[in-house]
C-alpha cells in the first residue's frame, strides 16, 4: 500500500512541478507590473511560431490560471496513474500540436494563451483511448470523463468572448489523434493472460468440458 502512494506521488512530480511554474510566472507578470499576452500564439504570423511553445505558461488571470490549473492536475492524476507508459510523451505532444493547430487554422485577429488546449487535449486522449482499447479499465475512466467533463463540450462552440475555442476544438483533435496512435502501448494491467496459462493444465495443455474425441468414439460405437 505505501509502495502505490508512494508510486502516485512519484508520477506526480511533473504535473505539480509544471503547475508551479505557471503560477509563478503569472506571480512575475503581477510584480513586474507587465502583461506577457505577446507570448501567446498570433496565428499564421511568424512573429506568433514561439507562442506554440510558450502560449501554455500564459494566463489571462488568476480564476483563468485556477481553472486551468485544476482541471490539468486532476487529468494528469488519471493519465500518469493509469496510462504511465505514454504519460509524458502525449503531454509533449498535446502541449506542441494543439498550439501548432492553433498557429495553422485560427483566425489571425489576437493572441492565445493558457493551457486549455492541453487541458482538452488530456479530456480527449482519455475518452477515446477507453472507445479505441475497448478494456474495461480504459472504458470506465472514458465514461467518468465523460461526466466530470461533459460541459467541456460548450468551450467549442464559436461567438464567446475572450475564449479561444480554436485552442480547444483543435486540442481535443490532438488527444483524439493520439489515442489512435498510442492505441497499442498498453499498460501492463491490460494484457490478458495467453489461453493456455488462464485455461491450461499443469503441463500446459488447455482443458475441455468433454473429451476431444468422444464423437469419433460414439461413432465407432455404432459402427460407422
Amino acid at each position: 500500500m505505501d509502495r502505490d502512494i508512494s508510486t502516485f506521488f512519484r508520477r506526480l512530480r511533473f504535473p505539480v512541478g509544471f503547475v508551479i511554474v505557471l503560477w509563478l510566472i503569472h506571480l512575475l507578470q503581477l510584480v513586474l507590473g507587465m502583461k506577457f499576452t505577446r507570448l501567446g500564439v498570433f496565428p499564421r504570423y511568424i512573429e506568433g511560431l514561439p507562442g506554440i511553445l510558450t502560449s501554455p505558461l500564459i494566463h489571462g488571470s488568476w480564476e483563468h490560471l485556477f481553472y486551468n490549473s485544476i482541471s490539468f492536475l486532476m487529468l494528469s492524476a488519471v493519465v500518469f496513474t493509469f496510462y504511465p507508459r505514454i504519460a509524458l510523451r502525449s503531454m509533449a505532444w498535446l502541449y506542441v500540436l494543439s498550439g501548432l493547430g492553433v498557429w495553422i487554422f485560427a483566425h489571425p485577429n489576437s493572441y492565445h494563451i493558457g493551457l486549455s488546449g492541453v487541458v482538452y487535449g488530456m479530456v480527449s486522449l482519455v475518452f477515446w483511448t477507453g472507445l479505441f482499447r475497448r478494456n474495461v479499465k480504459s472504458i470506465v475512466l472514458a465514461l467518468i470523463i465523460l461526466v466530470l467533463y461533459a460541459g467541456f463540450f460548450e468551450g467549442i462552440i464559436p461567438g464567446k468572448e475572450g475564449i479561444s475555442w480554436e485552442s480547444h476544438l483543435l486540442g481535443g483533435i490532438a488527444g483524439i489523434v493520439l489515442a489512435w496512435v498510442y492505441r497499442h502501448d498498453i499498460e501492463e494491467d491490460e494484457v490478458r493472460p495467453p489461453e493456455d496459462e488462464e485455461y491450461g493444465d499443469e503441463e500446459g495443455e488447455k482443458e475441455y468440458f468433454l473429451p476431444r474425441d468422444i464423437f469419433d468414439v460414439k461413432i465407432r460405437d455404432k459402427g460407422l
